[in-house]
């Protein structure tokens, strides 16, 4: 993933008692349940033990797997979207849009999405001998989906007054490599695209969505990306001055940042649907992003329990106080 344009073990569940949280949205107290950053720890962790998840790979084909009977086992209907799409070098890549569907016959719902895909290539590390090694995603991946993963549990266990549709797009980080000479217009997010063209629901219009993007590293930042602004305007600031409100303000900082080429950019161009991104972002680092990014390094190491805790939070609050 991703390009910024500068324009400004199967796992165990963790065993814990499930509690909720009495917030307050428009006057009114909502029982929000408790996010479980150690759940979602161990979700990733998983992840990360199959290896690599690149198209076409054993390892990738395990973790789809193991993500469908995870949703199914947290009580979802469960679609697997399965396609071949076509990477910008022509590799034919065997993908599948893995969702989850909980209270399918609510007409009110909210989509909450992330990438579980990882690059086949190492592209931005620092020794050239690694370029054509795989980066095995612990945050550039498997974060997202490990936050929704959880979630999902919780969601199973109460749920919220609308239905929720969670997607875990594939074939998100086949984009080309920087040094790519050919045409690479859309070589990103190849999942999305065909989900946006092809959703699983006829007439498919749920209120906004959410897409989560290495959401785990140590301190993370999450500035207000710019095409989620210019899309989705009020949702950012729904859930920015939320998490401002639960005392996450030292990651979701109330400033933005560049565009970033992801997931959302094609939920919001072909659907329409109203999509923001959380994506850690950092104006002080060369990438933008961690230093580890599509390097070999983006390992366990980089995952925080306590940005877990901030995110996951978040948008436990933001889901649950739709009604």
């Amino acid at each position: 993933m991703k390009k910024i344009l500068i324009l400004l073990s199967i796992v165990q569940l963790v065993a814990c008692r499930q509690t909720t949280q009495t917030t307050k949205t428009e006057g009114l107290s909502v029982n929000v349940p408790v996010f479980s950053s150690d759940s979602a720890y161990n979700y990733i962790k998983t992840q990360v033990d199959f290896g690599p998840r690149v198209p076409n790979t054993t390892e990738h084909k395990k973790c789809a797997d193991y993500l469908v009977q995870t949703l199914k086992r947290f009580g979802a209907e469960v679609i697997e979207q399965k396609t071949d799409l076509i990477a910008f070098d022509g590799t034919v890549l065997h993908s599948t849009n893995i969702i989850g569907v909980f209270n399918p016959e609510s007409a009110n719902r909210v989509l909450l999405c992330a990438h579980w895909d990882t690059r086949p290539w190492s592209d931005h590390d620092p020794e050239p001998a690694n370029y054509n090694k795989p980066v095995l995603g612990a945050n550039d991946g498997a974060s997202g989906v490990g936050v929704l993963l959880e979630v999902a549990r919780q969601i199973g266990i109460s749920q919220p007054t609308v239905g929720i549709d969670i997607i875990f797009f594939d074939a998100e980080d086949y984009g080309a490599p920087q040094n790519y000479q050919g045409n690479s217009n859309d070589s990103w997010c190849l999942g999305s695209q065909y989900w946006s063209r092809n959703p699983h629901k006829k007439n498919y219009n749920p209120r906004f969505g959410i897409l989560l993007d290495m959401v785990g590293a140590p301190d993370a930042t999450f500035y207000m990306e710019q095409y989620s602004v210019y899309y989705a305007s009020p949702i950012v600031k729904k859930v920015w001055e939320k998490a401002l409100k639960l005392g996450f303000g030292q990651y979701f900082i109330q400033e933005k940042c560049g565009a970033i080429t992801d997931d959302h950019l094609y939920v919001n161009r072909i659907t329409g649907i109203p999509c923001i991104n959380i994506i850690q972002y950092n104006p002080n680092s060369n990438k933008g992003f961690g230093e580890y990014w599509h390097t070999i390094n983006d390992t366990m190491e980089n995952i925080d329990k306590n940005t877990l805790n901030a995110v996951g939070t978040t948008v436990l609050n933001v889901v649950y106080g739709e009604k």
